[in-house]
């Protein structure tokens, strides 16, 4: 399979490529910034709001992973940010269908549902949170990936493309998460937006690989957290200090996640290898 991956530099792209590169994948790679990927088969730097450069992109192509995106809020325009986002998503999944491809994987966020940067404090209706929890939008950034997701389903529609669209939190391995579950654990409550959500960058690319792999038709939009939060605090002890009321519609043992990821679990057959303890290296 040949797979094009965009915004194959940033972080989470650079997991994606070893990836691929490790399962004899043939990659096709472009991002905004010079990179060196010696393994790629092509190459394409440039903006991803270029129409001719996506054409390029996605020439020949049987797959996509699309990464690229402007990855956080903190724009001064506003309405920079989600023009961008919004339009290079389409680009990028309208050519792909346009041309054929047959399965694109792309990478939403789980501040798609509202919480993460709400501009006001804000509680979930419910916990474990699902893929069907009603959106609390307030925020450009978060309603930029709430359009993705649309998007995806809108290309599905019109050219049959089978996509996955996983909504992922706060990434990280090595240093970089050992300074997020620093900053947690210093702090909680300056993440209770965020429900204390993470995800090991080495699960994220495992996910997008078993993403490109199932066996699945439609479009899908499914959560992908690790199994426990990123506070050392007990997960029911984080919801009655920071979250009060806030119903529990299952048990919440230990520091489990406060996410549903039943879903990618069933489709995707994904179980995340790395928790808090003992898996914070590279």
């Amino acid at each position: 399979m040949r797979v094009l991956v965009t915004g194959a530099a940033g972080h989470i792209g650079q997991h994606v490529l070893a990836e691929l590169f490790a399962a004899s994948y043939d990659v096709v790679a472009t991002d905004l910034v010079p990179f060196d990927a010696p393994r790629a088969e092509r190459v394409h730097i440039g903006d991803l709001q270029d129409a001719d450069l996506v054409r390029k992109a996605v020439d020949g192509v049987d797959a996509v992973v699309h990464l690229g995106a402007i990855p956080h809020p903190n724009m001064e325009d506003h309405s920079a940010l989600f023009a961008a986002n919004c339009l290079t998503a389409h680009r990028v999944l309208d050519e792909a269908g346009r041309a054929g491809v047959r399965r694109i994987v792309a990478a939403s966020s789980l501040a798609a549902v509202g919480l993460a940067w709400s501009p006001v404090p804000v509680s979930p209706l419910y916990v474990p949170l699902d893929e069907e929890h009603p959106s609390l939008l307030r925020d450009p950034y978060g309603l930029s990936k709430a359009v993705l997701e649309e998007t995806a389903r809108s290309t599905h529609r019109r050219w049959g493309t089978d996509l996955v669209c996983l909504r992922f939190p706060f990434t990280g391995s090595g240093e970089r998460l050992r300074r997020q579950l620093a900053d947690v654990a210093a702090d909680p409550g300056a993440h209770r937006h965020d429900l204390w959500g993470w995800l090991d960058t080495r699960d994220a690319a495992a996910v997008v690989r078993r993403a490109l792999e199932a066996d699945l038709t439609g479009c899908h939009v499914l959560n992908v957290t690790a199994a426990d939060t990123s506070s050392p605090l007990p997960s029911a002890e984080l919801m009655d200090r920071y979250h009060p009321g806030v119903p529990a519609f299952s048990a919440l043992p230990g520091r489990t996640s406060l996410f549903d990821t039943t879903a990618s679990a069933e489709l995707l057959g994904f179980v995340p290898r790395f928790g808090r303890a003992g898996n914070q290296g590279e």
